[in-house]
């Protein structure tokens, strides 16, 4: 069974008109049939988080919602929660500390059953610190800047549903540019995504010419940027203190919505081309038009008179242009 889409979502996802990102996330989770299960353990305010979001995800269809929401690694080790996820089409983690997140649930039972559920296709999604845990290597916490300096933030261990990589969200709201290039310059082999409010990347697994690749695709309000240090040239291995750090080589890609890309080869995936199509049925009679021409010409039996008088029978059968006077325009 193929693994479920991963939802990444960079945060202030809009929630009180098209909410666009939650209907996604609630159709891919089966919806009407949905079962949701809600982890708000990063959010101090879990009660509150969960009255929310399920508020929203009944209002788009879902027939059920569950809280799970340990609150230390002794509760992540509780069958009765970890039962709940075992048996949900959907798994939605809320925003608050990615910190706390990651230190009651990564590496108990219960992680083990997001990981799990992920595997056999359920869909999981997060907002915010939702989001970051759902990566190998997760921001920790740090400041914000553009210029990418020593000791500007600190990782720590996600979920690793999405390998070899790390997701800061709030990107561009946060000005996290430079906090992000800090840690893919330290470990040129993640690969790093930034990811705006009210904008998810969503991750799919594919067939790429008999091969699996996994896509990750754009909505929302935002971007999605990538940056891919395979072939950095940094001093970040030597650098001081707070000193900013040399990254050059690094590889940008900003997607907006409707854009792919495959994180497989690190590549983005050509546009659709889409076609007008009041456009190609001119294209079709013009062409329709030349063939017959085309064909009039090399007929051994029309002469140049023939060819006259013909035009001259169609010049008449057309009506004139809108505007004109006995055929002459004014």
């Amino acid at each position: 069974m193929p693994r479920g889409p991963l939802m990444i979502i960079g945060g202030a996802e809009d929630k009180l008109r098209k909410r666009t990102i939650l209907r996604e996330f609630v159709a891919a989770a089966g919806g009407d049939d949905a079962r949701i299960a809600v982890v708000p353990t990063a959010s101090s305010l879990g009660a509150e988080v969960i009255e929310v979001y399920d508020a929203l995800f009944r209002r788009e269809g879902a027939a059920d919602v569950i809280a799970v929401r340990p609150e230390s690694r002794d509760d992540a080790h509780d069958e009765v929660l970890i039962k709940t996820l075992d048996e949900a089409t959907g798994i939605f983690m809320s925003g608050g500390n990615q910190l706390k997140l990651s230190a009651i649930i990564s590496g108990t039972p219960l992680g083990d059953a997001i990981i799990a559920a992920h595997r056999r296709g359920v869909v999981v999604a997060g907002t915010s610190a939702g989001a970051s845990i759902q990566s190998s290597h997760m921001v920790a916490f740090g400041g914000p800047g553009a210029t990418p300096k020593q000791r500007m933030t600190q990782v720590a261990a996600g979920l690793g549903l999405l390998e070899s990589s790390v997701i800061d969200q709030h990107f561009d709201q946060r000005n996290r540019y430079g906090r992000l290039l800090m840690i893919v310059s330290q470990s040129p082999s993640l690969l790093g995504i930034g990811v705006d409010e009210d904008t998810a990347a969503i991750v799919e697994h594919r067939d790429v010419d008999g091969a699996e690749h996994e896509v990750l695709r754009v909505i929302g309000r935002g971007s999605v940027t990538i940056f891919d240090p395979a072939r950095i040239t940094t001093n970040a291995f030597e650098a001081k203190r707070s000193a900013p750090i040399l990254a050059s080589g690094v590889v940008l890609h900003t997607l907006p919505e409707g854009s792919s890309f495959d994180l497989t080869t690190r590549t983005l995936v050509p546009p659709e081309t889409r076609v007008d199509l009041e456009e190609a049925a001119d294209i079709a009679v013009a062409s329709h038009d030349l063939r017959r021409m085309a064909r009039d010409i090399a007929a051994a039996d029309a002469s140049p008179q023939a060819l006259r008088r013909r035009m001259a029978r169609t010049r008449k059968s057309t009506p004139p242009p809108a505007g004109s006077q006995d055929g002459a325009t004014t």
